[in-house]
């Protein structure tokens, strides 16, 4: 559904403008509605239609919260979620408490992961492109993947 990479801009009011074609997809699949939150491993954000988001909330009230990481994993999730909409132009407003969790400043990358967005800043994004996951090994579920 989301693919591709996108420069962005969010302006001083935190307002960023949704490419056109990932606004005409947003639109078909959920009117405009979205989900955004925190991801629990790196400095961006997570953007889900809100059909995508209604699937995934009640697994993840279902971690088994005795664990420590499923508690941490509830509290990101859960904690940051928040649902926004599309104004007339194609923009959202990205509240302050999601816009320094990711550090975000003016040029933004919006990064199409199939179900869902991440939205990262320009800096977070180039670093990870830098960076990589030189240290972990791969998952085995990986290794099966041609491409």
């Amino acid at each position: 559904m989301f693919i591709g990479s996108y420069a962005i801009t969010m302006d001083a009011k935190g307002r960023m403008a949704i490419p056109a074609k990932v606004r005409d997809a947003l639109s078909s699949v959920c009117e405009g509605r979205l989900v955004v939150t925190a991801h629990t491993e790196e400095r961006c954000l997570l953007v889900y239609p809100e059909p995508q988001w209604l699937d995934l909330q009640p697994k993840i009230e279902a971690l088994p919260n005795i664990h420590r990481k499923a508690r941490r994993m509830q509290r990101l999730l859960l904690g940051y979620a928040t649902p926004l909409e599309l104004d007339g132009n194609g923009r959202v407003l990205l509240p302050q408490t999601l816009r320094d969790y990711a550090n975000l400043e003016k040029k933004l990358m919006l990064i199409g992961q199939g179900k869902k967005l991440e939205l990262w800043s320009e800096s977070g994004w180039n670093q990870e492109l830098d960076t990589g996951d030189d240290d972990e090994s791969m998952p085995e579920e990986m290794l099966s993947l041609s491409l």
